[in-house]
C-alpha cells in the first residue's frame, strides 16, 4: 500500500491551526494535516513552510483564498514536484472528508475534496 497523502493547510494568520485543530475535534483524526502560515514572512519563506511541511510527497495543499501569496507559493511549488496538488477555497468540510480519504491516489483525493468542498457551500432556505 502506498503512502497516505499528506494534507498542509496554508492560510493567513492563525487559520490554519484552527480549521486544523476543528478537523482533530470533530474527526478524531490526528497528525493528517500540517498548518502554515503566511505570517511575519515574503513568498519565498512561505514556499519554503510549505516545502517543508510536503515532504517527498504525495500532498494536497490546501489554500484559503483563490489568490494571494498563499496560492502563489503553493503553486509555484507544485509546477516544479508532481506530487503536490494545489486546491483552494479549504473549508472545514473538504478538510474532514480529506482525512477519511487520503489513502486514494493524489488526483482522485483532490477530486473528492473538492466536490465535497462546493456541496457544502450552500444558502440554506
Amino acid at each position: 500500500m502506498s503512502e497516505p497523502v499528506r494534507g498542509v493547510v496554508v492560510c493567513h494568520g492563525r487559520l490554519a491551526e484552527a480549521l486544523i485543530d476543528a478537523v482533530e475535534r470533530i474527526s478524531g483524526v490526528q497528525d493528517a494535516l500540517v498548518p502554515v502560515t503566511n505570517a511575519e514572512c515574503d513568498r519565498g519563506l512561505i514556499e519554503k513552510r510549505i516545502s517543508d511541511a510536503a515532504g517527498a510527497g504525495p500532498a494536497m495543499v490546501f489554500t484559503d483564498l483563490p489568490s494571494g501569496s498563499c496560492l502563489i507559493a503553493a503553486a509555484t511549488l507544485a509546477r516544479r514536484q508532481d506530487a503536490i496538488v494545489v486546491v483552494t477555497g479549504v473549508n472545514l468540510a473538504m478538510l474532514i472528508d480529506f482525512v477519511f480519504h487520503r489513502d486514494l491516489p493524489l488526483a482522485e483525493v483532490a477530486a473528492h475534496v473538492s466536490a465535497t468542498g462546493h456541496k457544502a457551500i450552500q444558502v440554506p432556505g
